[in-house]
This record gives structure tokens, sequence and C-alpha cells, in this order.
């Protein structure tokens, strides 16, 4: 009598809401919807750049001449899709998450610095007096990763909640400048080996609980860790780890 053979457990599904942050964190940019003040309220889409704070709260700097920026100060509820379709044949297959919710203007120096660190080129402009950084206040987020994989989320589940996730946000500016000044072929190897970005002296730009962003010109690409991080070392046990893996990958021996 043959053995039974049981197949293989199939993997857990990944929840929507680490779905979207992933789509949300992996973005530099979205399309803003306002209501449009002077028309009656008539949906205004704009292309704005993007940056998230560490519990995945938007973040934008932009214009007091620019309309949709009029448009939220009169009606503070914005809409912003962030599009994670890129390079698909089929863009209807893949994922991409709205977020909504009331703009809100924020004077913590870590959110303009935040923003700033994923887009260096908007330091140009950063400083005239008409720009300003708002944060998004969630109130919820529609997911669709596909046919038939549609899925609202509440703001409670979208944000990343972690007791010391302030602990890493503070250190973050020393962990960034550590890697790129100290490790920047480390930095190569995770976008060259683990994520098969073509090389050329990509740079770190943040490090939040959940994974790391890396920028080359105007090239972007995440990094996701495997388990959420709560502080400094833990980023760095993570970080370590990673380039081991990517050398791995590659045979080096590990020192």
């Amino acid at each position: 009598m043959n053995p039974t053979i049981k197949p293989e457990a199939a993997p857990p599904a990944i929840p929507p809401a680490i779905i979207a942050r992933r789509v949300i964190r992996a973005a530099d940019r979205a399309t803003l919807a306002t209501g449009q003040r002077d028309a009656g309220g008539w949906p205004y889409p704009s292309l704005v750049l993007t940056a998230l704070d560490h519990d995945a709260s938007p973040l934008l700097l932009i214009s007091d001449l620019a309309d949709h920026t009029a448009n939220i100060k009169a009606d503070p509820r914005a809409g912003l899709l962030f599009d994670g379709t890129g390079g698909l044949a089929e863009p209807l297959t893949g994922p991409r998450v709205s977020v909504l919710g009331r703009m809100e203007v924020t004077d913590d120096p870590r959110h303009r610095a935040r923003f700033l660190a994923r887009h260096e080129s908007a330091s140009f402009y950063a400083g005239f007096g008409d720009f300003t950084v708002w944060r998004m206040v969630v109130e919820r987020a529609h997911l669709v990763a596909g046919f038939g994989r549609i899925h609202w989320i509440t703001a409670g589940d979208l944000l990343f909640r972690l007791s010391d996730t302030e602990t890493l946000a503070l250190r973050e500016p020393d962990v960034v400048e550590h890697m790129n000044e100290d490790h920047a072929d480390a930095v190569e190897l995770y976008a060259t080996v683990l994520l098969g970005q073509p090389g050329g002296g990509w740079k770190l730009t943040g490090v939040d609980p959940e994974g790391c962003d890396l920028r080359l010109g105007g090239r972007t690409s995440r990094l996701d860790f495997d388990h959420p991080v709560a502080d400094a070392e833990a980023a760095r046990m993570e970080l370590v780890r990673l380039v081991r893996k990517a050398r791995a990958s590659l045979g080096e021996t590990q020192a």
C-alpha cells in the first residue's frame, strides 16, 4: 500500500492591509483628488510627490499657489491614488490603493526631513515661503489587488502601530547616513541583487519598521523586511541579515 502523500500547505494569505502598505510605501508619487472649490466641488485630480511617515501616513510638500492646495484649505477631504501596477503587461491585474482622509498642515521637522530625504531635488524649492508640508489623517483605504481582490481597509488596520516606532524614527537619519557613508556596497547589493535593479550608486533614503527606501537618480525601489523592526538596533540587524543574504546569493564568503 502506497503511503499517503500530504499536499504541501499553501502559504498564508497576506492581509490586505499589509499589501496596501507595501504599495503606498513603494510609491514616490500619487494622484491627489480634491474638490475644486470654484467649480461646485467637481473632482480635481493632480500629480503630487509623496513620502510616508513611519506609520504609513502620507506626507506632501505642496505650494500654496497650487489649485489643489486651495481646494484642501476650503475642504480638507482628499484622496490619494497610489499605483503599484508599473511594468505589468496587464495593469488591471496589479495592485493600486486609494487612501481617503483629511489633509492637515504639519510643522513636525521630522516630516519635512523625511520628505526631503525621499525627494532630494525638492530641497531646491522647499525653503520657498509658499511651500508647506501636509499630512493626511487617514480615514480608510480601498485596495484593488487584481480581479476579484478588492477590500476596504479601516485606518486602524492600514496604519502601522508599534509601541517603539518613535525610537526608530528618531534614529533614522543616523541609520541612513551610516549605511550610505560606511556601507555603500551593501546598499548597492540590496538594489542590484535583492531587488534586481541595474547598478550605479544607489542610496538609502529612509528606514521604517517595515523596510527601507532606495533611490538612484529618478529611479526608486523598496526593500521590505521579512519581519517588522521596533528600533534602530533591530533595523541594523535586519540590514545585516539582508546583505548577508545578497552576498550568499552571489557565493561570497561571509565575514
